[in-house]
């Protein structure tokens, strides 16, 4: 099972009572800040789930797997999320 924004909004709505625009507009905004922060190369914490970490990856050789040429693959940064210590109890209980 996937959640979407969309079922994040209908939650908000649900439990909170806010129209489901104010609802879209809370859950855009929230994914909005957590994007601008790690654009800027920012870590995001998000207390009981988890970090998101931006991490700087080197440039390596690599090769082209259809066709076995070396190609050199570029520097570049990535997302990384680790999760918190509560978050792995709760996946491991399967709650």
């Amino acid at each position: 099972m996937s959640v979407t924004k969309k079922d994040i909004a209908d939650l908000l709505v649900d439990r909170i009572g806010v129209t489901h625009n104010q609802a879209l507009s809370i859950t855009n905004d929230f994914f909005d800040e957590i994007k601008k922060s790690l654009a800027q190369g920012e870590s995001v914490k998000l207390s009981s789930f988890g970090n998101f970490i931006v991490r700087e990856k080197s440039a390596r050789p690599g090769r082209n797997p259809k066709t076995g040429e070396q190609v050199m693959i570029s520097a570049r940064k990535v997302v990384t999320f680790k999760a918190g210590p509560k978050l792995k109890k709760a996946t491991q209980l399967g709650v």
